[in-house]
């Protein structure tokens, strides 16, 4: 039986698919504290080999604590928060899990389009605090959506709005796409490279790039310039890839209509900048990094990191 530590929050996530791990997969799972350095007490002292991981970021003591042929697991599809080269280092194997949560992320996309068209939570506290003030909204069919970043979550969210909803989608991708099955498969009317080209005459702007180095801030003044003033931003990416107190800027100052975001520079929020805290801007949706969390995505997250820790014959 090999043991697998899983982070609590992820364990809670898919509880019954870990709690069945044992007799699934030969992974005996264990509940354990994500904070770094009570996580590698944990797995020192527990004898764990293997350990399943959220989006904390880890940076030490984790490496340190598994023995050489352990195995990181990102519990999700981002892994920005494991660092590669310590985990090389201590020659331990990393894994995540692409594919199984772009569905939850794409609906959750278009969720917070239908919250920013119609004004959904505004209008649900105010009647919630008893007041009666019925605000128009917008369709969204006939819409200009800019998709930026064309993976399969970026493809799946073109093509919901496009064959469902009646938008126009535009991509932005830096990588050479097959733009013929991109306007076929998913019903985008145009894949360009350029930022600027494809947030032309947009009414929202959706974002799905990964968190690195080089996409820091990608979304900083000099961009957020280049939105429509009447704009929505959508961004249920990674938090990084926003500069934050440049979009409280433009959100503030009315340069953009609003902003929809389930994902934030710190987890759990805090403002980058003192004084430029997003939720004090009536045009800002804010939800707690809650788009891969449906109860499907979740299952699907524990049962691929399960079976990328699986024993093979002749393994661990």
């Amino acid at each position: 039986m090999v043991k697998v530590a899983v982070t609590e929050v992820e364990y809670h996530k898919a509880e019954a698919r870990f709690a069945a791990a044992a007799q699934d997969t030969g992974c005996e799972c264990v509940c354990a504290p994500a904070e770094e350095g009570l996580l590698a007490a944990a797995i020192r002292d527990g004898g764990f080999r293997h350990v399943i991981v959220g989006v904390e970021k880890y940076r030490g003591a984790l490496y340190q604590a598994l023995g050489a042929g352990g195995v990181v697991a990102r519990f999700g599809v981002g892994h920005d928060g494991v660092d590669k080269v310590q985990a090389t280092a201590h020659a331990l194997l990393c894994t995540n899990t692409p594919g199984a949560l772009d569905h939850s992320v794409a609906e959750h996309t278009i969720n917070l389009l239908f919250a920013a068209a119609r004004q959904t939570v505004d209008q649900a506290s105010r009647l919630r605090a008893r007041e009666w003030a019925p605000r128009m909204g917008a369709e969204l069919r006939g819409k200009r959506l800019a998709i930026i970043g064309c993976g399969m979550i970026g493809r799946q969210v073109g093509q919901i709005a496009a064959r469902g909803l009646g938008m126009t989608v535009v991509g932005c991708e830096v990588a050479e796409l097959d733009t013929a099955r991109m306007q076929n498969e998913f019903g985008f009317a145009a894949v360009v490279k350029d930022f600027g080209e494809a947030a032309e005459g947009a009414d929202f702007v959706s974002l799905h790039i990964p968190s690195l180095p080089q996409t820091r801030h990608f979304l900083n003044d000099q961009r957020l310039r280049m939105l429509p003033r009447g704009c929505w931003l959508v961004n249920t990416a990674r938090g990084a890839v926003v500069d934050e107190a440049a979009l409280f800027d433009a959100l503030a100052g009315g340069r953009l209509a609003g902003a929809a975001l389930d994902v934030f520079e710190r987890e759990p929020y805090v403002p980058v900048v003192a004084g430029k805290d997003l939720r004090t801007l009536a045009n800002v949706i804010m939800t707690p990094h809650i788009s891969s969390s449906t109860r499907e995505a979740c299952d699907r997250m524990a049962s691929r990191a399960l079976r990328n820790i699986q024993p093979q014959k002749g393994v661990f």
